[in-house]
């Protein structure tokens, strides 16, 4: 296993639709869920898409600590992967949410979200997956799903007036 170097915005890579996993059970998709686990533990983050890592191919992994949790519909989970993952909003309620990513460090920015999405895709043991997702959970899987098409989150914000540094927003928070 390696922590791999992750893709900055600018970055060719993270503008691109990533290409479809062939093999999901492939030697080389196992080897990379396990190094992109192990980069993503060390970045500190909740999620992170191959693209991010330098491999254009549709994988993400995300997870959902106790902290960021909203209740019995969004749960924590360990480290979730999805393997080709097909997104679709569930009603068209939506929220803003304030972002991160480990591609664009040290800002935050206000985006519009589904509250619920369903999801569809493969484990990393190429086991078929679905549900729907809602709360932190969903907005997590959408932003990860966005990297897999070529978009960063200050892509689907519609005020950037609500971007800022990371310590510029915890102190002020965003403006309205």
């Amino acid at each position: 296993m390696a922590i791999l170097k992750i893709a900055r915005m600018g970055h060719p890579v993270l503008l691109r639709r990533a290409e479809d996993v062939a093999d999901v059970t492939a030697p080389e998709i196992t080897s990379l869920i396990q190094d992109m686990m192990e980069t993503l533990k060390d970045a500190g983050g909740v999620g992170l898409a191959a693209p991010q890592v330098h491999v254009s191919k549709r994988v993400f992994l995300y997870f959902v600590p106790e902290s960021r949790s909203e209740g019995e519909d969004d749960p924590p989970c360990d480290v979730q992967v999805l393997i080709n993952p097909v997104l679709e909003p569930v009603g068209e309620e939506q929220m803003p949410r304030l972002e991160g990513c480990l591609s664009i460090p040290g800002l935050r920015g206000e985006v519009p979200r589904y509250r619920r999405v369903r999801y569809a895709g493969y484990d990393q043991k190429g086991n078929p997956v679905h549900g729907v997702a809602s709360g932190f959970r969903a907005n997590v899987m959408q932003h990860e799903m966005d990297h897999l098409d070529g978009i960063l989150y200050p892509m689907r914000m519609d005020d950037l007036g609500k971007l800022g540094f990371d310590a510029e927003v915890t102190r002020y928070g965003v403006r309205t």
